[in-house]
């Protein structure tokens, strides 16, 4: 019994020490960049709300759980944005939400860098991502920062068209301490 009554005071003592924040908008931003008939086209992405758990002395009790508006893609161009919003591209009505789930966090080699291991969710579509990303402690507050590349028809996302199948995303989550 004493051994059992250990471990579960272990337990205990390990997720207390994991820091639970909140991702918000205030000083966040979620961008993409993706080419257009040879021409870069920026975008960016409202709603961002989530948990991130957060200890880099325990990365096993790390994780992040967040989603982005999809209907908040806003690109300088309202036509644009109301085409990325319909039925062929992001299809908001149906699809309000992108998800990103890690399923593991690890101390990346290259020093002050962490690797993110998860799911990203898109429409209907689930794909497994991994993408290094750095981890700053600002007062009561982590500011996370990555970027990664991905291919937007893996998630149904518009046919063949002008439009570069390879985009990137560039992340700067500021996450406050809860």
């Amino acid at each position: 019994m004493s051994k059992y009554f250990l471990f579960v005071f272990q337990f205990i003592l390990l997720a207390a020490k994991a820091q639970n924040f909140t991702a918000g908008d205030n000083g966040s931003a979620v961008k993409f960049l993706i080419s257009n008939l040879g021409f870069d086209v920026e975008g960016t992405f409202k709603g961002l709300q989530g948990t991130i758990i957060f200890d880099e002395k325990n990365l096993s009790a790390s994780s992040f759980n967040v989603t982005i508006n999809s209907n908040s893609i806003h690109t300088e161009n309202g036509t644009r944005d109301r085409h990325l919003k319909g039925e062929n591209y992001f299809n908001v009505t149906k699809y309000s939400q992108i998800r990103l789930v890690s399923t593991k966090i690890a101390k990346s080699t290259t020093p002050g860098y962490f690797v993110f291991f998860g799911k990203l969710t898109i429409k209907d579509t689930t794909l497994d991502i991994v993408f290094p990303f750095t981890a700053v402690a600002e007062a009561g507050a982590y500011r996370f920062k990555g970027e990664f590349r991905m291919k937007r028809r893996d998630f149904n996302i518009g046919g063949k068209n002008t439009i570069s199948n390879e985009l990137k995303v560039i992340l700067d989550v500021l996450a406050r301490k809860n």
